[in-house]
């Protein structure tokens, strides 16, 4: 396995930002309430239960969702949990592991790029017994977009070419890579592909993608909550 990708720094530390241990027992909790959230969509899109027992279950969850109180974030609130830009993001519906609708994809860095690994559920199926298009969209922007973080450009997708060879399984372990092409001022040019662990030499989805860094001006519009940072955020 290769070595985990590098964090870059976080944003200040706002004054109710939860200490180190606060955090990580914090990102704990998130990741056990995410895998078992994961576990309940999976046999939500699985089951063949009576409708009386579908509409019990759906009293219960009713029920469990009104214990999640506090306060709830807005649109714009970076999660104390998160180490935005570059690092951990709890709730990426790609990598998150406290996020219901992440693989979760996992993602490690390669010389040039990245590589990232996950297996596609029932609730991620497009065909029957294979992966929506637009979630093979979805990893690959991902992981293109570390691929420009791991480079030192963390930027945003301005296009996406997607190019569908082959249908990808459900159920099946997946690698997906994606490398820097070239870059040019604030583009980055990246190239990334998915594949199976079984058969990495069989592309079933390529990609290539312009992904542009936001200057400092931009970026404290786009992202109010680092208007103390020095650092040129990302989409990740």
């Amino acid at each position: 396995m290769n070595s985990p990708l590098p964090h870059h720094p976080a944003a200040p530390t706002p004054p109710e930002q939860p200490a180190e241990e606060g955090v990580h027992r914090r990102r704990t909790a998130v990741s056990a309430l995410g895998r078992e959230v994961r576990a309940l969509v999976d046999a939500t899109v699985r089951t063949t239960a009576a409708p009386d027992a579908l509409l019990r279950v759906a009293e219960g969850v009713r029920g469990l969702a009104a214990q999640l109180t506090g306060h709830r974030r807005a649109r714009a609130d970076i999660p104390a949990v998160d180490e935005f830009p570059g690092g951990v993001r709890m709730y990426s519906p790609v990598t998150g592991s406290g996020s219901p609708l992440a693989p979760p994809l996992e993602v490690t860095r390669l010389d040039g790029g990245v590589a990232g690994t996950c297996v596609l559920g029932i609730a991620h199926e497009g065909p029957p017994g294979y992966g929506h298009g637009g979630i093979s969209a979805m990893l690959l922007d991902e992981s293109m977009g570390w691929a420009c973080a791991t480079a030192g450009m963390p930027g945003m997708t301005v296009s996406l070419q997607m190019r569908y060879h082959r249908p990808v399984p459900l159920e099946a372990p997946l690698r997906v890579l994606a490398r820097v092409t070239a870059t040019e001022g604030r583009k980055v040019y990246v190239a990334g592909s998915i594949t199976t662990e079984e058969d990495l030499a069989t592309v079933l989805v390529a990609a290539e993608g312009v992904f542009v860094s936001p200057d400092p001006e931009h970026a404290r519009a786009l992202f109010p909550g680092l208007r103390d940072s020095g650092e040129t955020p990302g989409g990740r």
